[in-house]
């Protein structure tokens, strides 16, 4: 068969991207053949060749093209027109839908959508609520002629039914275990960023505030109380430049921006810390709880979204107590 994968911006950064190589590889040995088509892309696929379609540099042109991406009726007739071709076009993510979704229109291609989930309106400001409210219409809009549905979490698969109608299977995230697994060293990583014995909490993700890093900076000030030589790295690209500068504000002593970093070390940073934490208000995965728990870490996060079916290890405390959640830490360090 052919298959086209379908993805915004085909790239480490994305936890959805890091799925999808997954997926381009179990389909490449079942002996399919993979196209992966992507607005941007920056990284390559052993498993797929590779069909960057181009957008807006600018980042906010960039985030208002892919909203309103249907109105580029050029490039979507040129690439639907591509899609004939192709027994199976998956979306993993909104604009790509409009795709699969006219070339299930015009040519009857088998419309199959992947369901990561859109973050809740109300944890971003004002201009972002509507944003992201338009996301939500738009995305619901495209994927109402889809042929299957596979949702990340049995939290996602409720909210696809209550959002949009549509039933779905559930596929968990898989993780490459040939990277996240127990055994691995983190002394580099301590070494880089002078952690002698020091507890090390960790966080990776985006920097944004339906993360809720606020949360767990305010947590972390509580637990240094405690355990003044206790440090917290926070890894991940900022997306939102105020909130980004509240947090260092925040962030009284013993907190570490790393900034990115490249995805090869990421299991290193992993296996340097004592304990995973992350104070997000809005999972429907949480990709970086599963990878840490790979590598035998324990994590401390709010029992909220999909965390009650992937924390194995750890403790999940009420949403939003910034007390219980520096006392779960506490009790997990010292």
């Amino acid at each position: 068969m052919k298959i086209a994968l379908l993805t915004p911006t085909f790239s480490k950064f994305s936890g959805i991207d890091r799925v999808l190589e997954l997926d381009a590889e179990e389909y490449s040995k079942k002996g399919h053949d993979i196209t992966i088509f992507a607005l941007k892309a920056t990284m390559q696929s052993r498993y797929a060749k590779i069909i960057e379609m181009g957008m807006p540099k600018n980042p906010l042109i960039e985030r208002i093209y892919r909203l309103f991406f249907y109105f580029d009726s050029k490039k979507i007739k040129k690439y639907v027109d591509m899609l004939k071709d192709y027994d199976a076009a998956i979306s993993y993510f909104y604009p790509m839908n409009w795709l699969a979704y006219k070339a299930k229109k015009k040519y009857k291609i088998r419309y199959i959508y992947y369901d990561f989930g859109i973050a809740y309106p109300w944890l971003f400001g004002f201009f972002e609520r509507i944003y992201m409210r338009l996301f939500i219409l738009m995305n619901n809009f495209t994927i109402k002629n889809c042929d299957e549905a596979f949702s990340i979490s049995k939290f996602l698969k409720n909210e696809l039914k209550k959002q949009a109608g549509i039933d779905s299977k559930v596929k968990y995230c898989k993780i490459d275990e040939k990277r996240f697994h127990k055994g691995i060293k983190g002394n580099k990583i301590r070494k880089k960023y002078n952690l002698k014995k020091e507890p090390v909490l960790l966080y990776v993700g985006r920097i944004s505030p339906h993360k809720g890093i606020h949360l767990l900076i305010k947590a972390f000030n509580l637990v240094i109380n405690k355990i003044p030589n206790a440090k917290l790295l926070i890894v991940g690209k900022p997306t939102f430049d105020s909130y980004s500068r509240m947090l260092k504000k925040l962030a009284k002593r013993n907190v570490i921006f790393t900034g990115f970093i490249k995805d090869d070390e990421l299991p290193y940073y992993y296996a340097a810390c004592d304990l995973y934490t992350t104070a997000t208000l809005w999972e429907g995965f949480d990709l970086p709880v599963v990878e840490a728990q790979a590598i035998g870490k324990k994590v401390v996060a709010f029992d909220l979204c999909s965390h009650p079916e992937v924390v194995k290890n750890g403790i999940l405390v009420k949403p939003n107590d910034i007390n219980a959640f520096a006392e779960a830490i506490t009790k997990v360090l010292m």
